[in-house]
This record gives structure tokens, sequence and C-alpha cells, in this order.
């Protein structure tokens, strides 16, 4: 993974930069790191500051329907203060941790069309420069593989997944956006459900696991989106039998309906504890109201009437003890999901010209 671009700002015979991540995927609050690699131009520079951003597409919900922009969600200088002599080469290694809720991308090498990037910020006799985005491939933490594993051999399918503008109340949430991995029931859940939304919250700790279930209409009652937060802790994820344990919590969301409103503390990691509601009417998804400090989604994050699939990914249909990361994905379909994040890195010059982040 490398991008390298010619300083536009300072014209031709500027440095250049060449941005090289170690290989792998990094994961959320692990270390990432690599080396930014410089060329000088046709003179003397002094580099005053070198800046990796941590760049994600994410999907926002306003009055005119929806939209897709770059939010730089972490910034981190990994040098500067130097001199770079003419055509002199010079490189600077940077390891830095990740924030704890970087969405992840991929689930066993499968791609789940998430677009996360890093990108260069090189600063230079006053001015300052973006390079391309190099592409950030982000696996999950040994909770979160759990909990997806368990899903996905419990007979939930995945559908899709995306990043929310917005927050979701009652947790600790630090990003300004949130990531949903959608799927679809599982068989004793398809009558009554039409769609599971699975949100991570990650911390040094352990992480929150916020579930909500977008349930049928009935015959006598209309639909009602029941929401659900778990906590896990890290230190636990070996010892806990997880295809019981989240066959409970989906039980516990879909068919306990005498749970609604009851209170719950945040604090700890207990993952046999868990904030219950539900929203009434046919309306679909609307915007929560607050239920005494239960978690809730805002109307900035949250989809009206339904929701927007991932780009391009479809549907993949998880098969047996491979859970969700085994499925059946079209050579069409993964296609598009490789043009897409290919448009968008190649693109984002373009896009993000003069922007000072």
């Amino acid at each position: 993974m490398v991008f390298k671009r010619l300083l536009g700002s300072l014209g031709v015979g500027g440095p250049s930069v060449d941005t090289v991540l170690d290989p792998g995927p990094a994961v959320p609050g692990g270390t990432l790191s690599g080396q930014v690699h410089l060329h000088g131009g046709k003179a003397d520079f002094t580099v005053e500051h070198l800046t990796l951003e941590l760049v994600a597409r994410v999907e926002a919900e306003h009055e005119d329907g929806e939209s897709e922009g770059f939010v730089v969600f972490h910034r981190h200088t990994v040098g500067g203060g130097f001199r770079l002599a003419q055509e002199e080469r010079h490189s600077v290694p940077f390891s830095f941790p990740l924030p704890w809720e970087t969405p992840i991308t991929e689930l066993h090498g499968q791609g789940l069309g998430i677009t996360l990037g890093v990108r260069t910020e090189l600063g230079v006799a006053g001015a300052r420069d973006k390079g391309d985005l190099d592409p950030l491939a982000v696996r999950p933490l040994p909770a979160q593989e759990a909990v997806l594993e368990a899903l996905g051999q419990l007979g939930f399918g995945f559908r899709s997944a995306d990043l929310e503008l917005g927050r979701i109340s009652g947790t600790g949430q630090q990003l300004p956006f949130y990531q949903e991995v959608e799927l679809t029931p599982a068989p004793r859940y398809a009558g009554r459900v039409n769609e599971v939304e699975v949100t991570f919250l990650a911390g040094p700790a352990g992480l929150d696991v916020v579930i909500e279930a977008d349930k049928r209409s009935g015959f006598f009652s209309g639909g009602q989106d029941a929401l659900a937060r778990f906590t896990v802790s890290h230190d636990e994820v070996a010892q806990v039998d997880w295809n019981a344990e989240v066959d409970g919590w989906m039980r516990q969301l879909v068919e306990d309906r005498a749970a609604y409103g009851t209170p719950t503390g945040h604090g700890g990691h207990d993952t046999h504890g868990g904030a219950l509601f539900a929203q009434g009417g046919q309306g679909g998804h609307g915007g929560y109201g607050d239920h005494g400090g239960h978690p809730h989604k805002d109307d900035h994050g949250h989809h009206g009437g339904g929701h927007h699939a991932g780009p391009g990914l479809g549907t993949a249909v998880a098969a047996g003890a491979a859970g969700l990361a085994v499925g059946v994905v079209g050579g069409m379909v993964a296609a598009e999901v490789v043009d897409e994040v290919g448009d968008f890195f190649e693109g984002d010059e373009d896009d993000d010209g003069g922007d000072e982040g």
C-alpha cells in the first residue's frame, strides 16, 4: 500500500511524499505503523510538520435525504522540524495507536464495504498539502469477532455495513459516527424481524454491543424497533459460550417486551446485563426519544423509513461454523466494491482540494 504525490501547492520541483503502511490489517485500539518516505525537490525545504490523518467515508441523513462525505476522525503528527535538502531522500518511521472505535473493514479477510484511509499532510515553507489516501484495513477485536461468529452460527446473515454520522445516546461513544453491521434475521425470527443491526463501541476495558431489531407489524399491532445494549470485557472472551450468550441477547431483544423502559446502569462490563426498550408505531425507523437514560440513536444519524445498503457489497449468506465471514458473494458484486473503493482513493485529490482539515 503506497501512495505518492508531488506537492501541488509548491509547484513543479517541490518534494514528494511516499507513505507505506506495514503489512497486514490493523485492529481497533492497536498500533498503526509504517514509514513516510520523502524525496527532496529542486531546492532545500524545511519540513515543519508531517501529520497522518485517518479518514472515513460516512453517510449522513438530513432534511433532503442522505449523502456521503469524508470525515477525518484522528490526526497524529509523526515528525517535523528538519531540513530536507535538494534531492535528499529521508524516511520517517511512525507508530501510534488507533482509536478504539475505529470501524472494522473486514472479517476473516472478507471486505465489509467500509472505506477507511490514511492521508499524509506535509507542512513545508508555510504551506500545507495533503497527499492521496492509502487504504486502511482493520480486522475485528476478538470480542467483536466472537459476537459476529455467534450471530452467523445462529443463522443471521450478513446484508451490508456502513458508517452513520451521529451518536448513540447513553453510551460512551467517542467518534462523531458509528458503524452499523446490518443482518438478515435467523430463520427462527424471520416472521417477527425484518432486520437486525449491530454496532460495536470499543474501549480499553471492553466494548458495548448495541443491537437493534426492526420488528415486523403484527395483525393487531404496529411494528416496533427494539434497541438493547450489552457490555463485554476483553478479558472474558475465551471463557464465554458465545452462541448461548448471543442467543440470549437476541431472545431478550425480540421476545421480552416486558423489559420496556426498565432502568439499567451503564457502568462495568457484564455480558448478562443489557438495556432494553422499544419504540412503537408503524412509521419505520424514526428518531428515538430518551427513555430514562437508555441508549438511543439521534435523528441526525439514524435512518427514517429504512436503511440504505452499503456500497455494492450485497448479501453474503452465512454458512455453518464459518459464521458471517463465509458466504456467497457474486463476482460482479465484489467487482463493484473494488471499483468504488478505487474511485474513492484515486479521486480524493479533486474532491478534497484546498481542504486543510
